[in-house]
Order: structure tokens, then C-alpha cells, then sequence
């Protein structure tokens, strides 16, 4: 179990993400309403993870106080935040901060966030990494638009093959049956020119299709 440490301006917010926390088996070793509030808590608390949600700030400044306090230096450290510029998360990696996420990520993937920033690994979601990627040529965008992009299903699935989720435990997740997850499979396979489940997962991963 992995122990987690929330700063959120809001009262709400950090009772919500206590309790998606806590049913996820992610210990809340407590919480705090801004970064300058925290002097002396972590180190009292020594959470695996910082998890700070940025609603109703703004980011630039809220990451300028993580740096300056030695959060992002000392603690692997975990931002929710919405319509981050690529500048602006550009220099939240430098600065350190292992992830930088929408704020409406679902909670699964929080947890699996969490858990690998814990791990010391960084965690990107398709929509800020892709953000943060210089403009295709014009070569690039032909062959992305010649190639046939997944339906939402089948990167839900590519995802379970991620987490290494059999035919039949991701039939049972999402209430289909198992010819119709290796139809989807198929699909996959195809689209992504993969020999392999592996292959595909490996694929996705580098693509931005798959959150880590």
C-alpha cells in the first residue's frame, strides 16, 4: 500500500479524493489546503506521493511554489489540473513533478498515476503529452490521417491488455462476451500492425493510446 499526502484549496475536493483514495487502497497520510500550509508536514507524514490539486489556481504560480518550498525536490509529486499550456507542463517536468493530469481523469486511472509515480516513473495522458510534441510535416499528418484510428471500445480494451487483463476478465469488466473482445483484439492487432498482444500494448504505449 502506497501512502499519499492531498493539498487541495477546497474542503470537498480533498474529502473526494480522500475517499477515491482510501477505496483504492491508497493511504491518506493527511491533507492541507495550499503549499505554503504543508512546512514540516511531510516530512512528519513521509508520503510515497503528494497529490495537489491546482483548481481555482493558477498553475504557473501554484508550480513556482512547489519548486521554491522543495516539495518538487524532496517528494514525488502528482498535479491535477485543467488546460495546461505545453510550456507550462514543459516546466513542470523540469521542475521535477512526476505527472501532470486532467482533473477530470477517472479514478482508476488516478490510482494507477499514483501508483507509478510512487514507483519514481513519470506519467503522461494522451492529451498534454500530445500537447507538448513539436507539429507533425505535412508528411506526418498524411499518414495519420491514412491511418484508422481505435474507437473508444477498443482502446478501452487495448488498456486492459495493458494491465494484463485475460479475454475473458475484460468479457466480464465491460459486460461483452469473449468473441466480442477477440473480434476487438483482432481490430486492434490490425490498426496498430502488431503480431501480438504484447506488441500492441508496446505500440499503444508509445502512441499515447495506453496510460501508464
Amino acid at each position: 500500500m502506497i501512502r499519499a499526502f492531498i493539498v487541495a484549496a477546497s474542503p470537498l475536493a480533498r474529502a473526494g479524493l480522500e475517499n477515491i483514495l482510501a477505496a483504492r487502497k491508497i493511504k491518506v497520510e493527511g491533507s492541507d489546503a495550499t503549499v505554503e500550509a504543508l512546512a514540516g508536514k511531510l516530512s512528519d507524514a513521509a508520503p510515497d506521493v503528494v497529490l495537489v490539486d491546482s483548481s481555482g489556481e493558477v498553475f504557473e504560480a501554484l508550480l513556482d511554489s512547489l519548486v521554491s518550498s522543495g516539495i518538487a525536490a524532496d517528494f514525488r509529486v502528482v498535479i491535477l489540473a485543467d488546460a495546461v499550456s505545453s510550456d507550462a507542463l514543459a516546466e513542470a517536468l523540469r521542475a521535477g513533478i512526476h505527472a501532470v493530469l486532467p482533473g477530470d481523469i477517472s479514478p482508476d486511472q488516478l490510482a494507477a498515476a499514483l501508483h507509478a509515480a510512487a514507483s519514481g516513473l513519470i506519467v503522461q495522458v494522451p492529451e498534454y503529452a500530445i500537447a507538448g510534441l513539436p507539429k507533425p510535416s505535412a508528411a506526418t499528418r498524411a499518414l495519420e490521417e491514412l491511418a484508422e484510428p481505435l474507437t473508444p471500445r477498443e482502446r478501452e480494451v487495448l488498456q486492459m491488455l495493458a494491465g494484463g487483463l485475460g479475454n475473458k476478465e475484460i468479457a466480464a469488466r465491460m459486460n461483452i462476451s469473449e468473441h466480442t473482445v477477440k473480434f476487438h483484439v483482432g481490430s486492434i492487432l490490425g490498426k496498430l500492425g502488431a503480431g501480438s498482444r504484447t506488441e500492441a500494448v508496446s505500440i499503444g504505449i508509445r502512441r499515447g493510446l495506453v496510460l501508464l
